[in-house]
């Protein structure tokens, strides 16, 4: 099973409710805990070496979270990636998932199933 204390959670997303959301749950949890406005700010910060899983929104200005997941793929292949939209477009959580997205909620989210959806994406990561 995931151990909170040794995981650095990454959130990026645009909103900044969604945002505080994330990290206060998150950090609740005892995540290590780094939230990010935006893609680029995530992949410019230097972040991507210690995060061990990634929640991300699908829509953002600029780069979004699909294209942000394909990036990381270069860089961090086994990074596990959770998004969450408040989009109900089956066509691109379809995409996300085949991709190789840990997991897919969307908008609101209950906070149990998102950590619920971390503490098994990281298990799986761990046990590759």
């Amino acid at each position: 099973m995931a151990d909170a204390k040794k995981h650095v959670v990454v959130g990026v997303d645009d909103d900044f409710r969604v945002r505080e959301s994330i990290e206060s749950l998150l950090e609740s949890a005892g995540y290590a805990t780094r939230v990010f406005a935006s893609a680029e700010e995530f992949l410019q910060s230097g972040t991507l070496a210690a995060a061990t899983c990634l929640i991300t929104d699908v829509r953002m200005r600029e780069m979004d979270g699909i294209e942000l997941q394909r990036r990381i793929r270069l860089e961090h292949p086994k990074l596990p990636v959770i998004f969450i939209s408040a989009h109900h477009d089956e066509k691109t959580r379809r995409r996300a998932l085949d991709d190789g997205a840990a997991g897919f909620l969307y908008k609101p989210f209950d906070g149990v199933d998102l950590l619920e959806a971390i503490k098994v994406a990281l298990t799986r990561a761990e046990q590759r």
